[in-house]
Protein backbone atom coordinates (compact mmCIF):
# COMPACT_ATOMS: atom_id res chain seq x y z
CA UNK A 1 0.00 0.00 0.00
CA UNK A 2 1.04 3.47 -1.02
CA UNK A 3 0.44 6.06 2.15
CA UNK A 4 2.35 9.08 3.32
CA UNK A 5 1.72 12.65 4.06
CA UNK A 6 3.49 15.81 3.36
CA UNK A 7 2.90 18.67 5.85
CA UNK A 8 4.19 22.36 4.67
CA UNK A 9 3.84 25.52 6.56
CA UNK A 10 2.81 28.40 3.77
CA UNK A 11 2.85 31.96 5.02
CA UNK A 12 -0.28 33.03 3.40
CA UNK A 13 -3.81 33.01 4.71
CA UNK A 14 -5.82 29.91 4.24
CA UNK A 15 -8.67 31.32 2.00
CA UNK A 16 -5.71 32.23 -0.23
CA UNK A 17 -4.09 28.97 -0.11
CA UNK A 18 -7.52 27.29 -0.70
CA UNK A 19 -8.53 29.08 -3.36
CA UNK A 20 -5.04 28.50 -5.40
CA UNK A 21 -4.77 24.84 -4.67
CA UNK A 22 -8.68 24.31 -5.67
CA UNK A 23 -8.49 26.30 -9.15
CA UNK A 24 -7.54 23.27 -11.85
CA UNK A 25 -5.81 26.34 -13.79
CA UNK A 26 -3.47 26.88 -11.14
CA UNK A 27 -2.34 22.56 -11.50
CA UNK A 28 0.22 22.78 -13.51
CA UNK A 29 1.93 26.06 -12.08
CA UNK A 30 2.87 24.07 -8.87
CA UNK A 31 2.85 20.21 -10.04
CA UNK A 32 5.46 20.72 -12.13
CA UNK A 33 4.88 17.75 -14.31
CA UNK A 34 1.55 18.45 -14.71
CA UNK A 35 1.02 19.86 -18.46
CA UNK A 36 -2.66 21.06 -18.19
CA UNK A 37 -5.87 20.67 -16.55
CA UNK A 38 -9.61 21.30 -16.61
CA UNK A 39 -13.14 20.72 -15.37
CA UNK A 40 -14.86 18.40 -16.89
CA UNK A 41 -18.60 19.53 -16.09
CA UNK A 42 -19.89 23.45 -15.28
CA UNK A 43 -20.28 25.30 -12.51
CA UNK A 44 -18.27 25.72 -9.51
CA UNK A 45 -15.78 22.71 -8.33
CA UNK A 46 -17.88 20.37 -6.22
CA UNK A 47 -17.79 17.20 -4.65
CA UNK A 48 -18.50 14.78 -8.13
CA UNK A 49 -16.76 17.11 -10.47
CA UNK A 50 -14.30 15.65 -12.35
CA UNK A 51 -11.38 16.56 -13.88
CA UNK A 52 -8.70 15.81 -16.44
CA UNK A 53 -5.17 16.27 -15.69
CA UNK A 54 -2.56 15.39 -18.31
CA UNK A 55 1.18 14.90 -16.54
CA UNK A 56 4.55 14.51 -18.49
CA UNK A 57 5.53 11.04 -18.03
CA UNK A 58 9.00 9.08 -18.18
CA UNK A 59 10.29 9.80 -21.69
CA UNK A 60 8.26 12.93 -22.22
CA UNK A 61 5.12 10.94 -22.83
CA UNK A 62 1.92 12.52 -21.63
CA UNK A 63 -0.25 10.56 -19.21
CA UNK A 64 -4.01 11.65 -18.64
CA UNK A 65 -5.93 10.65 -15.87
CA UNK A 66 -9.46 11.33 -14.76
CA UNK A 67 -10.10 12.39 -11.01
CA UNK A 68 -13.31 13.01 -9.04
CA UNK A 69 -13.37 15.36 -5.90
CA UNK A 70 -14.35 13.53 -3.44
CA UNK A 71 -14.57 15.95 -0.55
CA UNK A 72 -14.16 19.75 -0.91
CA UNK A 73 -15.10 21.62 2.02
CA UNK A 74 -14.33 25.19 2.04
CA UNK A 75 -10.88 26.23 3.56
CA UNK A 76 -10.62 23.60 5.01
CA UNK A 77 -10.46 19.94 2.77
CA UNK A 78 -9.91 18.99 -0.67
CA UNK A 79 -9.71 15.58 -1.57
CA UNK A 80 -9.53 13.85 -5.45
CA UNK A 81 -10.11 10.00 -6.29
CA UNK A 82 -8.09 8.65 -9.76
CA UNK A 83 -10.71 7.23 -11.60
CA UNK A 84 -8.52 6.79 -14.83
CA UNK A 85 -5.33 6.82 -14.80
CA UNK A 86 -1.50 5.16 -14.74
CA UNK A 87 -1.89 5.05 -10.47
CA UNK A 88 -5.55 4.86 -8.99
CA UNK A 89 -4.77 6.80 -5.56
CA UNK A 90 -6.49 8.94 -3.24
CA UNK A 91 -5.28 12.28 -2.54
CA UNK A 92 -6.82 14.73 0.61
CA UNK A 93 -5.57 17.94 1.34
CA UNK A 94 -6.30 19.42 4.79
CA UNK A 95 -6.09 23.19 5.64
CA UNK A 96 -5.37 24.79 9.03
CA UNK A 97 -4.67 27.97 10.06
CA UNK A 98 -0.80 28.35 11.67
CA UNK A 99 1.05 31.12 13.46
CA UNK A 100 1.43 33.46 10.68
CA UNK A 101 -0.12 31.34 7.50
CA UNK A 102 -1.27 27.74 7.00
CA UNK A 103 -0.57 24.68 7.19
CA UNK A 104 -0.65 22.17 4.95
CA UNK A 105 -1.02 18.68 4.83
CA UNK A 106 -1.19 16.44 1.80
CA UNK A 107 -2.03 12.41 1.87
CA UNK A 108 -1.98 10.23 -0.48
CA UNK A 109 -2.70 6.42 -0.26
CA UNK A 110 -3.79 3.74 -2.59
CA UNK A 111 -2.97 0.29 -3.88
CA UNK A 112 -1.33 -0.23 -7.17
CA UNK A 113 -2.69 -2.80 -9.28
CA UNK A 114 -1.07 -5.45 -11.97
CA UNK A 115 2.47 -5.01 -12.66
CA UNK A 116 2.64 -1.47 -10.56
CA UNK A 117 2.16 -3.65 -7.44
CA UNK A 118 5.95 -5.01 -7.92
CA UNK A 119 7.18 -1.31 -7.72
CA UNK A 120 5.03 -0.67 -4.52
CA UNK A 121 7.99 -0.02 -2.01
CA UNK A 122 9.86 2.44 -4.82
CA UNK A 123 6.29 4.18 -5.70
CA UNK A 124 5.86 5.27 -2.26
CA UNK A 125 9.70 6.58 -1.46
CA UNK A 126 9.11 8.53 -5.60
CA UNK A 127 5.71 9.77 -4.43
CA UNK A 128 6.80 11.12 -1.82
CA UNK A 129 9.51 13.12 -2.71
CA UNK A 130 7.60 14.32 -5.76
CA UNK A 131 4.82 15.65 -3.84
CA UNK A 132 6.82 16.98 -1.09
CA UNK A 133 8.50 19.12 -4.30
CA UNK A 134 5.22 20.27 -5.43
CA UNK A 135 4.08 21.64 -1.73
CA UNK A 136 7.79 23.06 -1.68
CA UNK A 137 6.68 24.51 -4.91
CA UNK A 138 3.55 25.78 -3.65
CA UNK A 139 5.12 27.72 -0.97
CA UNK A 140 7.38 29.22 -3.01
CA UNK A 141 4.89 30.92 -5.44
CA UNK A 142 2.28 31.80 -3.01
CA UNK A 143 5.02 33.27 -0.93
CA UNK A 144 6.40 35.24 -3.42
CA UNK A 145 2.89 36.89 -3.71
CA UNK A 146 3.19 38.58 -0.86
CA UNK A 147 6.82 39.78 -1.32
Amino acid sequence: MIDFEVKTVIGRPVGEVFAYVTDPAKLAAWQTNTVAAEQLDDGPLRRGSRLREIHRGPGGRELVSTVEVTELEQNRVFALHVLEGALQIDARIAFEAWAGGTLLRFRAHGHPRGPMRIAQPLLRVVLKRQFAGYCAKLKQLLEAKSS
